[in-house]
């Protein structure tokens, strides 16, 4: 499917993360492409093109050669998780940590697919004993070594671009369970709503949203004022909305007056 994300106007307006991230969509599906067919695509310079894909080989995701670029990975798959987890680092790390203080031991929490909450997986050793279900392969991998974490995978269509299960099976199993806290993050926000792009992947978030009796959503600030697909749920149906301090004084005031139980952490 392409995306609006993925036109010239649009990735222009998006800033150069924003573009590597549609140049990366472009190329995942095929696999290489010649320098000037990206320059045309997306209406930038060949200079452009050059930086982002010298950017992009520098974190092992493509490979450049003569004329043009390759996914460096056999794995199309691998160079999408590997490129949306390296995407605002520092800032999804503040964001882990502000939310790691929000869980008790003894709470069963839930955890979404995104990258985002994979950092914050990375950080709740300390909350043992806790329970955490989760439909992501990458935050069962991070916990299972973990002492005194019990984790339930929720299971379903397994889909290599998330490293994640989605669709019904994973939607009855979260129907079938009770949590303290979901913790979630999702691709863009526009205005008070949160977006995203892939219908199964909102299904599935939804779900695990009527799970919960708390509801937490890390975002960091390069997702505002962009708008995906397909409408995922208003701001204000989250208990705390937590993002970082570049954001920016003006939307984050237009969020609390909007009713947006907004936290800002510095990243």
């Amino acid at each position: 499917m392409q995306h609006d994300d993925d036109s010239p106007r649009t990735t222009a307006a998006a800033g150069p993360t924003g573009r590597r991230a549609a140049l990366l969509n472009y190329l995942l599906p095929v696999g290489s492409a010649q320098v000037d067919e990206l320059a045309g695509h997306f209406g930038v310079s060949r200079m452009t093109v050059h930086r982002d894909l010298k950017l992009l080989e520098e974190r092992g995701i493509v490979r450049r050669v003569h004329g043009g670029v390759t996914v460096h990975s056999s794995n199309l798959a691998d160079s999408t998780i590997l490129y949306r987890s390296r995407l605002a680092d520092a800032e999804k790390d503040a964001l882990a940590r502000a939310a790691a203080r929000l869980i008790e031991p003894g709470q069963a929490i839930l955890l979404d697919d995104s990258t985002t909450v994979g950092h914050l997986a990375a950080q709740i050793a300390h909350c043992r004993p806790l329970t955490v279900i989760t439909s992501s392969l990458s935050v069962i991998d991070a916990l299972k070594t973990a002492e005194g974490i019990e984790t339930i995978c929720l299971g379903g269509h397994y889909d290599p671009r998330f490293n994640a299960f989605f669709g019904y099976f994973c939607e009855q199993a979260a129907d079938s369970l009770r949590a303290d806290v979901l913790f979630m993050s999702t691709s863009t926000v526009f205005g008070l709503t949160a977006y995203h792009q892939q219908e199964e992947v909102v299904k599935t978030k939804r779900a695990l949203m009527a799970a919960a009796d708390r509801k937490v959503l890390l975002i960091d600030s390069s997702k505002f004022g962009k708008a995906s697909l397909i409408k995922l749920a208003s701001l204000t149906e989250f208990d705390e909305v937590i993002t970082d301090s570049n954001l920016g004084p003006a939307l984050a005031d237009a969020l609390l007056k909007g009713g947006v139980k907004l936290t800002v952490v510095e990243a």
